[in-house]
């Protein structure tokens, strides 16, 4: 078992995407100078079942555990992974993204921004089943095995914008 850097960040559902993807492209700019390349800001809707894969490259979804969601139940198409019927567990599936994905220098891909997911679990005939409190946040919880001082400043970024959610760096158990 490794260490690990993990860090969430959040943004009010008020949050114009166009102003996320805005701050995304500065830290972008101070990230191509600390060494990352390639770099890329992607500003994306998840509506279609080929953007829902791609998504998946980018993050596993949101965990989500409700009693409603035990036995037999069917979430609507595309509104989950990994739907756990015994325990009651479902990963929401995001509807948007702002995020900006970096390369390292051993072809090491990190994604730090902000996804965006639905309030409500909708069974397949539209009925909400289930709440995922996330209000319809623009959030992201992620982690880096790394300590790596670079990632540390990319996430000052983020905190120094008030987006910095959590933060909990395994490799310094002092802060």
């Amino acid at each position: 078992m490794g260490l690990s850097y993990h860090f969430s960040f959040a943004a009010s559902a008020k949050t114009k995407s166009g102003d996320l993807e805005k701050f995304v492209k500065s830290v972008e700019a101070e990230a191509k100078k600390m060494g990352f390349s390639p770099t890329l800001v992607l500003n994306a809707s998840f509506d279609s079942q080929e953007r829902k894969e791609f998504a998946r490259r980018l993050v596993t979804g949101f965990p989500v555990e409700d009693e409603r969601l035990k036995g037999v139940v069917l979430p609507a198409a595309g509104m989950v992974w990994n739907h756990d019927q015994q325990h009651g567990a479902a990963r929401i599936i995001p509807s948007k993204a702002v995020v900006l994905i970096l390369t390292d220098e051993h072809q090491r891909e990190t994604i730090f921004g902000f996804f965006k997911y639905t309030e409500k679990v909708l069974d397949i005939h539209g009925k909400a089943i289930a709440k995922t409190g996330l209000k319809n946040r623009w959030i992201s919880r992620d982690f880096v095995n790394s300590p790596d001082p670079r990632f540390r400043k990319i996430v000052r970024r983020f905190a120094e914008a008030g987006f910095l959610e959590s933060e909990r760096d395994e490799f310094d158990p002092a802060k």
